[in-house]
């Protein structure tokens, strides 16, 4: 072999182990970058009333699992009074076994494990005081042994309005908020209320009713179209409660009029203490 060839066959060679290294190179970061989970090791609750209540951030709730978060859902009532006109369901036990199907599968399609505490919707309310503090104190303390046990980095509920005003999204939201409050917390955790802009609503009593403005709805979570056809197949799981013709195109428009954004207001402490009410 003349020096031309050896020299062109080592040229070659070089070449071809740069080329081999570059191939790799480029693998191992695409696939570094798929299996990138930026939310890994995060842990969500959302706690809410009622079996498909939690379909108002469905979204981000799928968003987030799909980024690595561990989501947990805790609804707190039964749904026992849930029906509609929709469908011919009767209040009571055999609504109850439906919901709880119903949510599981809600769950299961948003990949969040969920905790479903066996409270009636309105807690009794209609045997007074006697009837309706005792499950209201209960829940408090219940959701406080669930955070202590899931020590979640963000807890998601219902605000002062209860996104309806329905008296058990209130009751729960406050639940919360008061469990949040009533301690110093070993793993900090931040708090946030799922929040309807007021700029989005027509009508002037509802604004007040359940609307706030954007000033305080700074926490605008995005998600993607994979995030919204999770959502609708979550939704279409409560099935006792929605539409049976709905469809998904029409559940989709729906959402894109928020631009597939979340809007949550985030509870903020005070930062100093304060003799004055003006400060």
């Amino acid at each position: 072999m003349n020096h031309k060839k050896a020299a062109l066959l080592i040229l070659m060679r070089r070449h071809s182990l740069v080329l081999i290294f570059l191939t790799s190179l480029i693998l191992f970061n695409t696939v570094e970058v798929r299996g990138q989970k930026p939310h890994e090791g995060k842990t969500i609750l959302a706690v809410f009333a009622h079996p498909d209540d939690e379909s108002t951030v469905a979204p981000i709730l799928a968003k987030y699992t799909r980024e690595g978060a561990k989501v947990h859902v805790v609804i707190v009532t039964d749904g026992r009074y849930g029906t509609n006109d929709f469908h011919d369901h009767i209040a009571g036990e055999t609504l109850v076994a439906t919901r709880r199907e119903e949510m599981k599968c809600a769950a299961n399609q948003l990949g969040a494990e969920l905790t479903h505490l066996e409270y009636q919707d309105q807690l009794k309310a209609d045997e007074g005081y006697d009837g309706h503090v005792p499950h209201a104190r209960a829940i408090v303390l219940e959701l406080k042994d669930i955070i202590e046990m899931v020590r979640p980095d963000v807890l998601i509920t219902w605000g002062p309005d209860g996104g309806s005003t329905h008296m058990d999204h209130r009751l729960v939201g406050a639940s919360v908020t008061q469990v949040y409050l009533s301690k110093q917390w070993e793993k900090p955790m931040s708090l946030f209320y799922y929040g309807t802009p007021s700029e989005s609503i027509d009508d002037a009593d509802t604004k007040i009713l359940r609307g706030q403005d954007m000033k305080y709805l700074r926490t605008k979570i995005s998600y993607s179209a994979e995030d919204l056809s999770r959502a609708f197949d979550s939704y279409k799981c409560h099935y006792s409660q929605i539409d049976p013709k709905l469809t998904k195109e029409e559940f989709i428009n729906r959402r894109n009029k928020n631009e597939r954004i979340i809007y949550l207001r985030k509870f903020e402490a005070p930062s100093k203490d304060s003799d004055s009410l003006f400060d």
